[in-house]
């Protein structure tokens, strides 16, 4: 169903005060489930995404989004929040908050949501070709710290290798990675896998124990170089 953005509503007999809608379309993103009924508080809009007042202070300084008012209580309709879903999904994925800055000026160009999800197709295309460079970059890095620390390069980029035999994954563990390296976000992959998304929380953290990694990218990252997955 296409996002059109648009102005916020009224609340009974009280204005709420606005600073106006954005234009365009937003392609299809997953939205949180239970979605409290509009005007939406700036505490239920930070919980449904799991992040800060000060992060969604940051985003609207940003003219990411922008948030109503009642009073001096700052609020959100549901635009806002398809809005803040394809920002967050953006930020999953490590995209500079730049470049969601000039996807979104590209999607308020947007006549239709074909146009919008062309647009965001584009985006993530570029992404991902940023993150198969990085991990080529890594690899590489790799290996010249192998060569420095000992002459007998050969006999350590197999023991490189040899790391990944260390690393046990179950069946369900090594798909939700392969998941994560290709960019799903974790409501995406719970969809995928149909699975809550508790569990996919649960088994997301447990992969990146396994790869002493302190998030899911690096996790990726160290999968690509032991070779437990594919570039």
């Amino acid at each position: 169903m296409a996002e059109r953005l648009q102005e916020g509503p009224q609340q009974g007999n009280r204005s709420l005060s606005f600073d106006g809608g954005f234009p365009g379309y937003l392609p299809q993103i997953p939205l949180p489930g239970n979605m409290p009924a509009e005007p939406v508080a700036i505490a239920d809009m930070a919980n449904m995404f799991r992040i800060t007042h000060r992060t969604l202070h940051f985003y609207e300084e940003k003219g990411l989004i922008k948030a109503g008012r009642i009073g001096l209580m700052r609020v959100y309709t549901h635009a806002d929040i398809a809005r803040m879903a394809l920002i967050n999904a953006c930020r999953e994925i490590g995209m500079p908050v730049a470049v969601i800055q000039e996807l979104m000026e590209e999607l308020a160009t947007a006549t239709s949501e074909e146009d919008a999800s062309a647009i965001f197709q584009q985006a993530l295309v570029a992404r991902k070709r940023e993150l198969i460079a990085a991990l080529s970059t890594i690899r590489r890095q790799m290996q010249q710290i192998i060569a420095l620390l000992s002459p007998d390069g050969a006999a350590d980029q197999a023991s490189v290798a040899d790391l990944g035999d260390g690393v046990e994954l179950s069946d369900l563990e090594r798909r939700c990675l392969e998941l994560i390296a290709e960019g799903y976000t974790p409501t995406r992959i719970a969809r995928t896998l149909d699975m809550a998304g508790e569990e996919i929380t649960a088994m997301e953290a447990a992969i990146i124990r396994k790869f002493d990694a302190s998030n899911r990218f690096q996790a990726v990252a160290k999968a690509v170089l032991f070779g437990v997955i594919a570039s």
